[in-house]
């Protein structure tokens, strides 16, 4: 049961309300980020939200089931609060979201409280937005505890994989940009696949502080190193910018032992029988 004030249930049992709905982002960043559908910009709870007429919920419905309700959030790029740039570095990613309503004539009657959840998928189309809204049972979907696999679980350098990422981590300058997805650094003569997988963070530049997953690492005939990310940076490369990058790890247990020397640590299982075995057993025993 959703709980209100006294004050906003009578204001809301009248004949003519004055109700606003309001969006409350907080990035992962601290950021925090107001907008409503009323026509004026307005302050509740000491932040502003601003009057955005370009945002478009969809409806909102709740059940008593634990299945992840979602609803999606339109709304157009403005310069001036979500840019393209933004969303495309990832800043809104797994943000936090509140909807409720207020009465714009009185916002000290408090709130109601329509939902709160996590941004999910965002995608871009024509100068226009559409991100999806899960629910607080989205929680509990995922997966606790792990699983058998032959690759393995830990992420290069946590807990788990213990590696020291400082010796496995370099710094250059960008020496050819040949799109904003890939580059050339001539000091870079490690062999290819040495960065695959691992991620590069940007120092210097338009894109400084952000981070992207290496996607492919050549090294050319030159003896130079190129650069694939995994998707585009919102900002053009240039060159002489700078980047730290982490080598790589493909989660195999070859790699494991020969870059790393860190078998010991391995989080997979390798030498399980997967389903292929299986199978084979099963179709032995059928003709026995």
């Amino acid at each position: 049961m959703k709980q209100i004030s006294s004050e906003l249930a009578a204001h809301i049992a009248g004949e003519v309300t004055t109700l606003a709905t309001c969006w409350k982002l907080t990035r992962r960043d601290g950021t925090q980020l107001g907008f409503t559908d009323h026509d004026n910009d307005f302050v509740f709870d000491s932040l502003n939200y601003q009057a955005e007429t370009g945002f478009t919920p969809s409806a909102i419905s709740n059940t008593s089931s634990l299945s992840v309700d979602n609803l999606d959030v339109e709304g157009m790029l403005s310069a001036g609060s979500i840019t393209e740039a933004d969303i495309l570095a990832g800043l809104y990613d797994f943000a936090e979201i509140e909807i409720f309503q207020v009465n714009y004539q009185d916002v000290s009657q408090g709130s109601l409280k329509l939902r709160r959840g996590w941004l999910g998928e965002v995608s871009l189309h024509k100068q226009q937005f559409v991100a999806e809204v899960r629910g607080l049972t989205q929680r509990l979907s995922q997966t606790v505890g792990e699983l058998f696999s032959p690759s393995c679980r830990a992420a290069l350098g946590d807990s788990h994989c213990k590696v020291n990422m400082a010796t496995h981590t370099v710094t250059g300058t960008i020496s050819t940009a040949t799109s904003v997805q890939e580059f050339i650094d001539n000091s870079r003569t490690e062999a290819s696949a040495t960065f695959a997988f691992g991620v590069v963070t940007f120092t210097s530049g338009a894109n400084a502080g952000l981070s992207m997953e290496v996607k492919e690492h050549l090294r050319l005939p030159s003896g130079h190193g190129q650069f694939t990310l995994a998707l585009p940076m919102p900002y053009p490369l240039l060159v002489g910018d700078a980047y730290s990058m982490t080598q790589g790890c493909d989660k195999t247990l070859a790699t494991c032992g020969t870059r790393f020397g860190n078998v010991v640590n391995f989080r997979g299982e390798p030498y399980v029988p997967g389903l292929d075995k299986i199978l084979e057993t099963a179709g032995t025993r059928s003709n026995w």
